[in-house]
């Protein structure tokens, strides 16, 4: 009998407990959008995942100062659903760069702000990291880091008395970065950008857990052509018919369709929300990422490390037909 009300007991209790709630990642979304059309890609797929509640997309920062940047961001969103998600702005002088698909999306679908009306975005950041709680946040950049640079390197303001380093120290939970080459390489656009040393200086700054998306992973996932069956209102399918036209290195096989291109900053978005560990993909640990002063890398053996990089469980194509759905929000 004693046994039986143990039992009992045991029960009850488990009866009377909350089932624990998955944690919503809060992200941050820094992108050079306007170039590569993975950036769009990967945008949708915040979007849908933000609409489905499995995350909250506080703000899009843009590193590409492009002069359409910023309202393409702004319509993408708008698009989904999300006119008041912010958008930042890199406030450096740029133009209108004719093979970008920026333009294409800004003139067909409206924005909500445009490059001059966008906050700054070391500003944004900061007032982000601010009111956020300890260990919160999920930044994830898919563009060079002129943007975290600057957000480092700012001091205390009107939003909080720690300096920009501090804050990413308090506020922030892990970095999710799409770039370099792993476990080395040379010249890959996102540590470079014409910006020397500026990864370098970033990585050795960053004083949370780092895991990086590199080059290798998703240049070999192939993903578009899907969005020839979409509606031509659709700014995945303005957007990435502009790409495969214009773009510098699919142009010359141009035949009025979109092409399949590398999905290398989906992934960074794929691991920051759905994280995959043992399903897409796993971690490699135990070092740390040194970058040079040009774009390139290599992985150190290092104790204690906080960072990791993804290698690839699945194929490419099984990959690509993953990504494929969710930035179709066919899941």
């Amino acid at each position: 009998m004693k046994y039986f009300f143990l039992f009992l007991s045991f029960l009850i209790f488990s009866c009377t407990q909350s089932p624990a709630v998955p944690e919503i990642p809060k992200i941050i979304f820094d992108t050079d959008f306007g170039g590569d059309a993975d950036d769009l890609g990967a945008l949708a797929m915040l979007n849908h995942f933000h609409n489905r509640g499995e995350c909250e997309l506080l703000a899009v920062m843009c590193w590409n100062t492009e002069t359409y940047s910023v309202p393409a961001v702004s319509a993408v969103n708008g698009f989904y659903g999300n006119p008041d998600i912010l958008v930042g702005a890199r406030k450096v002088a740029g133009e209108h760069i004719p093979w970008n698909h920026s333009k294409v999306i800004a003139d067909n679908f409206p924005y909500k702000v445009d490059k001059e009306t966008a906050p700054e975005s070391t500003a944004l950041y900061r007032k982000l990291l601010s009111e956020a709680n300890d260990s919160e946040l999920v930044i994830v950049t898919v563009g060079p880091l002129a943007n975290i640079m600057n957000l480092i390197d700012s001091g205390p303001d009107d939003y909080s008395s720690m300096t920009g380093k501090e804050l990413i120290k308090n506020k922030v939970k892990e970095f999710v970065i799409m770039g370099g080459q792993f476990p080395s390489g040379q010249k890959e656009w996102n540590f470079d950008g014409a910006m020397p040393g500026v990864t370098k200086y970033v990585v050795e700054n960053i004083e949370v857990p780092i895991v990086f998306s590199g080059y290798e992973v998703g240049v070999d996932i192939k993903s578009g052509e899907v969005f020839n069956e979409l509606p031509a209102d659709h700014p995945l399918y303005k957007g990435f018919l502009h790409f495969s036209e214009h773009s510098p290195w699919l142009n010359d096989q141009w035949q009025g369709k979109i092409y399949d291109n590398s999905t290398y900053d989906q992934t960074a978005v794929l691991y920051a929300v759905r994280v995959g560990i043992g399903e897409y993909w796993e971690l490699e640990t135990g070092g740390i990422c040194v970058p040079d002063s040009v774009g390139g890398n290599s992985w150190e053996k290092a104790a204690n490390s906080d960072q990791s990089y993804l290698k690839l469980l699945k194929s490419n194509e099984e990959m690509a037909q993953v990504i494929e759905t969710f930035m179709m929000g066919e899941f």
